[in-house]
């Protein structure tokens, strides 16, 4: 009799723990079934007008090069500028000595006066002769010799001029100026060097460097395609003149002014496969220097009906690219995309995504393919990091309210 009561109240135990454990299950499985989608944040794809930008590797160069020269043979007496300065186009650089040129220029001036004396001379002769033969009072050969030898005298005079010229043209060279407007480097020769000896010696170097040149290069395969895009219509040029260039320099930094392209040359570099791109800079602080390296930002063409998102959207992984949408029934769907190229924080997409998709941009972790939830505007980088500082001022005051929650659950 024990023993069956023993069994009995066994039994009854089991059957009360069973039932307390079913009505303790059946409130979390209500409340699982009744949880509320998650949120969400989507942005609309709205086709819009966006220029093709390229960034590109490029190196800097002046815009105009003089290495100047001795021009003639001779003795440097002084040199007149500060290495690394600005100079003035005509602005003396070095003296030669001039003593041997200034002589050659007297004996040249002196030999000019003689045959212009001997010109006089042999033209008042031949005046006097012409009134004379036709009479008969001299010969016709007596004559001809006069005007010969006038002629012969204007001859010696241009030579003379002639003679002139050049050495005074070496005279002028024994001063050494500037051909152009720019920045000098350092002075190759110094006083007492003798110049121009069998070859015209390099004396310095004059860079103009502003404005300044960079110089791109940009793979052909590349152009090619934008060229294509162009010609079928997917793309619009940018137009003659309105092309923009913008510049990083090498550690980074923005250059604050911007450029202008010049011109794309005609031929491909055999050994790179690259098209060189000319662009031109204000440099009027001098902080580019010809020899840097540079990037920078060329706009090439304009894409009237772009469909871009934020970089954080697009999911990659060994398939391809992806996104993932919100349809009509709020529910989320993986969708593959093939993206262009970066435009800032966004993605341009060429393929799988149309006017109306919502994809969501953050949230992406709280749900899967499949699972409802509820979408609201994403309000960008700038609304976030402005909202940043209340919602960490309103962390603590929710606490106590799922504290509370939590509790009640209890």
């Amino acid at each position: 009799m024990s023993s069956v009561s023993r069994f009995t109240r066994l039994t009854l135990t089991v059957v009360a723990a069973a039932a307390l454990a079913a009505c303790g299950q059946k409130p979390n499985a209500q409340a699982g079934a009744g949880m509320p989608p998650g949120e969400v944040s989507v942005v609309t794809i709205a086709p819009e007008r966006i220029t093709i930008s390229n960034e590109l590797p490029g190196r800097l160069e002046a815009t105009r090069i003089a290495e100047v020269r001795a021009r003639v043979a001779g003795i440097i007496l002084k040199r007149t500028f500060r290495e690394g300065s600005e100079v003035k186009a005509g602005e003396v650089l070095y003296r030669i000595d001039p003593a041997t040129f200034k002589a050659n220029y007297d004996s040249a001036q002196a030999t000019l006066a003689k045959n212009q004396a001997t010109l006089t001379q042999a033209t008042l002769k031949a005046q006097r002769y012409k009134p004379l033969v036709e009479v008969n009072a001299v010969s016709k050969q007596e004559y001809d010799d006069a005007v010969a030898a006038q002629k012969q005298a204007e001859a010696d005079v241009a030579a003379g001029k002639a003679a002139v010229q050049t050495a005074g043209l070496s005279l002028g060279y024994a001063t050494v100026t500037s051909p152009i407007s720019g920045r000098i480097g350092r002075a190759l020769v110094t006083e007492g060097a003798l110049v121009g000896q069998n070859e015209a010696t390099q004396l310095a170097v004059v860079q103009q460097l502003d404005p300044i040149y960079v110089n791109l290069t940009q793979s052909s395969t590349d152009l090619l395609k934008l060229q294509q895009a162009m010609s079928s219509g997917q793309l619009k040029t940018v137009g003659q003149g309105k092309a923009k260039v913008t510049l990083v320099t090498d550690d980074g930094r923005p250059y604050p002014l911007p450029g202008k392209l010049l011109f794309s040359d005609v031929t491909v570099d055999a050994t790179t496969g690259a098209v060189t791109i000319r662009a031109e800079f204000p440099n009027p602080n001098r902080t580019l220097l010809p020899g840097m390296y540079v990037r920078a930002q060329l706009e090439q063409a304009v894409n009237e009906s772009a469909i871009v998102v934020p970089q954080q959207a697009v999911m990659r992984d060994l398939n391809g690219s992806s996104v993932l949408v919100v349809g009509d029934d709020n529910k989320v769907a993986a969708r593959p995309v093939k993206t262009g190229s970066a435009q800032g924080n966004n993605w341009v997409v060429t393929d799988g995504l149309k006017a109306g998709d919502r994809v969501i941009v953050e949230g992406l972790q709280k749900t899967k393919p499949g699972a409802p939830v509820k979408p609201v505007p994403w309000k960008g980088p700038a609304a976030e990091a402005g909202a940043a500082p209340a919602n960490a001022s309103a962390a603590p005051a929710a606490a106590p309210a799922k504290q509370d929650a939590a509790t009640k659950a209890n």
